[in-house]
Order: structure tokens, then C-alpha cells, then sequence
């Protein structure tokens, strides 16, 4: 594990000099914008109180950020709670700093503080992610990864592999399998290819075994069968060898805002909320795509006017094109796009499903002949979408949201794959921006539910972020 322990002490240290350069600066910053740089520090204000106020500031920002623990390493690499505890030890700290002045009448500078505040929060959060992506390179080549034995049923553990696999940014390299109480044990496990060293159910053997494989951390995953005082022993045999221990529940595609934990009679109970889309929650929603949809429309008017010219330049046809698509609640409309296909592409389409790329319902191909020159560059940058502001605008469509569906395809779903039709479809999705035309149906499907399950307003606008990368990298767009 001594590996793992540098990595770890490695990105500790490095989190505690960057933060602290960062504070300086955004404090440093700060004090010479608001009084200049020929200002005596020992003079300015009431006494020299800036000179004291700055270097208290910093150490006690700098305290704050690990008092907030925002420099676990567990933290790092994925998910919002490293920002998350940034933004909140900041704002704690100014919120402190002006209820200290109002208490004590000090007449604090407006501009100093609001100044050093934004400045150090952008470049803390900043910092945290050029970080993030040194690491996330590292990761993907197998280092600075927490080793992980994995306990549970075969099923699960094979479960909880493959996803750990497909998300090396978590930092988390399952090592070897552990299977309490199962009559055989296989040198391997079937999907995972990973090593099982055993299945006695008690505490010392599993011990035995996280140290045979040099883990640094246990994942418990369902299907589990150890007695609960087995896994009471097991955590603290694990405490007092500092290895962590990780429940990994049967719960997928649920995301932190519906998970809430609460303590009963000594057991964690998890509640998951029950996703919802109503009242305040859609007019917020809808609120939000007109607002954003108005702005859109105003800045891309030169845009559509010069795609909708050379559509017309090209071969004379129509500029627009009309495809009924299903909407919330299966309810049909018509989404506008610009035409990319040649006119009669509808009518070719029978000649064409044979050589279909894609999979599932969707018809795809990568060279598709039906394609204009003009359409295949508006594709590129995903330009022909753009009419779809006026869907949005009428209600149709939301900004963000599932892929709009063919009546044809409605037709064919499944029970559960109905669920997509409980929100509106969108101009762009969690499918726009993990992949597009290069996702398979059934991952199409699996990020389109996921969507309807945990819908945020947060997560709709971080969504139209990544949206615009996605489109500028052209990567999946046929």
C-alpha cells in the first residue's frame, strides 16, 4: 500500500501549496486593486487594519478549506463535493468576516472584500480542476488508484466491476473478489477476470485476504452474506489498519440529491426520494427554457440566416424539414430542423435499412448518401438542430431533456423504457454529450432514464455547458 499512500500524500501536499498560493493571490489582488501599490499597508484604514486583516484572511482560508475537509482524497478526481466543500468553506468564511464587522462596527472595505472573495473562489475552484484532470490522465493509465477488494455475491461483484471499469476517474481499481459463503470457489471470477481469494465468513479471513491482495479499501456489494456483527468486526479490524470500507447498495442510476441517510436504533437507513417533475419544479423548468431559449434565438438569428441560404443555394429544395416525433406523455408534434438529406430522403429510407450502423431502433450510418455536402457540415456542428428553438419555445421540447423519439420507435419500447415520455425531449441531453450517434440504443436509453430519475435545474444548465464542448469536438455527429 505504499503506493497508494503516496499518491495520496502526493495530492494532499499538492492541494495545500495550491490553495495557498491561490489565497494569497486573490487576497494580494485584492488589497492593490482597492488601495493601489503605493499605499503603505501600515497606514491605510483604521491603524494598519488591512496588513492584519490580509494575513488573517489567509491563514484562516486556508484553514477553512481542510476544516471543511475539501482535501480528502476520497474527494478527488470525480463528483461536485470537492467543489462543493470549496464554495461552502469561502462563503462561511466571508459570511464570518462581515458579521465580525457589523458586531464590532469595523467599516471593512466593500470593494477589498468583494474583490478577494469571487477572485479566490474562481481561482480555488479552477485550480481544484486542472488538478482533476492531471489526475483523471494518471488514472486512466492505472495510477493513483485506491486498490479495492470487492465482498459480496458473484453477481454483484461482477456488477459492481464492470462499472468501477467503465468509470477509472472514481480512482477505484478493483483488485480481487471475495465470496462469503459460496460452496465453490473459481481461481477467477467468470466476468470480471479478477482473482478470488476466498470465502470463509468471518472477519480474520477476510482481513487475511485484503492483505494478501495489498487492498486500501473494501467494497461491501449486495448480496453480501455475512452476519451484521461479522461486518461490525470487520470495520473495525479494517479502522485499525487505516483500509477503508465502501457499502456499495443495489441501487443504479440514482443520483446523490435522492439519496438521504438517516439513523435508526444504530442502522443507516437509505431513503431514496421518488423523482418528481411538478408544480413549482416545471414552471421552473419551463421558466428557465424560455428565458435561455430567447437568448439563444436572438445570438443564432445571423447563423440560421446563413445555413437556411446555403440549404437553399445548394439544390433549391426546401429549407426546412418536418418529422413527427412523440412528445411528453406520448403526445405527437412536429420537430423543425434544417434539411440535411437530400428532398426525397424519407422515401430511400426502406433501401437503406439493411445497412443500418446503429443498434436497437435507431437507424444510423455513417455515410449515409441521402446526405447533402451542406448537410453534412451543418451535422457536424449539429447547426440543423437549431430550428428546434422555435419547439422549445412553443412548448414541444425543452432545452434538456430525452432524445425525441419516432412514433415508430414508441411503438416498439418496452414497459420501462416508456419512462422516457414522462418529461419532455430535448434540444440536447445526457446523450448529446456522452456520445451522440456513437452510443449504443441500449446506452441511450439507460442515460435518458436516467435523466428522468434524477432531473435537476443544476444538472439541466451543467448539461447545456457540456453541450457546447460536445458540439465544438463534433465527436459522434453523423
Amino acid at each position: 500500500m505504499k503506493e497508494v499512500r503516496d499518491w495520496r500524500s502526493r495530492c494532499s501536499r499538492q492541494l495545500r501549496v495550491v490553495d495557498a498560493l491561490v489565497i494569497i493571490w486573490a487576497v494580494a489582488g485584492a488589497y492593490v486593486i482597492r488601495f493601489g501599490w503605493a499605499s503603505d499597508p501600515l497606514e491605510t484604514g483604521q491603524d494598519g487594519i488591512y496588513l492584519w486583516l490580509s494575513i488573517a484572511l489567509v491563514v484562516a482560508w486556508w484553514t477553512m478549506l481542510g476544516a471543511w475537509n475539501s482535501r480528502q482524497s476520497r474527494l478527488l478526481g470525480a463528483g461536485p463535493d470537492e467543489y462543493k466543500r470549496v464554495a461552502a468553506a469561502s462563503l462561511w468564511l466571508f459570511g464570518l468576516v462581515a458579521i465580525v464587522s457589523y458586531v464590532l462596527r469595523l467599516d471593512t472595505a466593500r470593494g477589498y472584500v468583494g474583490v478577494a472573495l469571487p477572485a479566490g473562489l474562481f481561482g480555488l475552484i479552477l485550480a481544484r480542476w486542472l488538478i482533476r484532470q492531471h489526475l483523471n490522465v494518471n488514472r486512466q493509465m492505472g495510477k493513483s488508484m485506491s486498490r479495492l477488494l470487492l465482498l459480496g455475491g458473484p453477481s454483484a461483484v461482477a456488477h459492481l466491476a464492470r462499472s468501477l471499469g467503465t468509470a477509472k476517474h472514481a480512482g477505484y481499481l478493483p483488485v480481487a473478489v471475495y465470496t462469503p459463503n459460496t460452496s465453490e470457489i473459481p481461481s477467477f471470477e467468470p466476468e470480471s477476470g479478477l482473482p478470488v481469494v476466498g470465502n470463509l465468513p468471518d472477519a480474520p479471513s477476510i482481513v487475511e485476504a485484503i492483505e494478501a491482495c495489498n487492498a486500501d479499501a473494501v467494497a461491501v456489494s449486495a448480496g453480501v452474506q455475512l452476519h451484521p456483527q461479522t461486518l461490525r468486526h470487520l470495520g473495525w479490524e479494517l479502522a485499525a489498519r487505516n483500509i477503508g470500507l465502501i457499502m456499495a447498495p443495489a441501487l443504479t442510476d440514482v443520483a446523490g440529491p435522492r439519496i438521504h441517510t438517516q439513523q435508526v436504533a444504530g442502522l443507516p437507513l437509505i431513503h431514496v426520494t421518488t423523482p418528481t417533475l411538478e408544480g413549482g419544479q416545471r414552471v421552473a423548468k419551463r421558466l428557465f427554457d424560455v428565458l435561455v431559449t430567447s437568448v439563444l434565438v436572438v445570438l443564432s438569428l445571423p447563423l440560421m440566416a446563413v445555413v437556411a441560404l446555403l440549404i437553399k443555394l445548394d439544390d433549391g429544395g426546401p429549407i426546412l424539414f418536418k418529422q413527427d416525433r412523440v412528445g411528453i406523455g406520448g403526445a405527437p408534434f412536429q420537430m423543425l430542423k434544417f434539411r440535411s438529406m437530400v428532398v426525397d430522403a424519407e422515401g430511400r429510407l426502406e433501401l437503406l435499412k439493411d445497412r443500418s450502423e446503429g443498434s436497437g431502433l435507431l437507424f444510423k450510418m455513417k455515410n449515409d448518401p441521402r446526405v447533402t455536402p451542406v448537410g453534412r457540415f451543418i451535422r457536424k456542428f449539429s447547426l440543423d438542430e437549431l430550428p428546434q428553438l422555435v419547439n422549445v419555445v412553443a412548448g414541444s421540447m425543452s432545452l434538456v431533456g430525452p432524445r425525441p423519439p419516432l412514433p415508430s420507435e414508441v411503438e416498439a419500447y418496452e414497459q420501462d423504457v416508456r419512462r422516457r415520455l414522462l418529461v419532455k425531449p430535448g434540444l440536447t441531453g445526457l446523450w448529446q454529450v456522452s456520445g451522440r450517434s456513437n452510443l449504443s440504443w441500449q446506452d441511450s436509453v439507460r442515460l435518458d432514464l436516467y435523466y428522468v430519475e434524477n432531473w435537476s435545474l443544476a444538472g439541466d444548465l451543467l448539461i447545456l455547458i457540456k453541450t457546447f464542448r460536445a458540439v465544438f469536438k463534433s465527436a459522434g455527429a453523423y
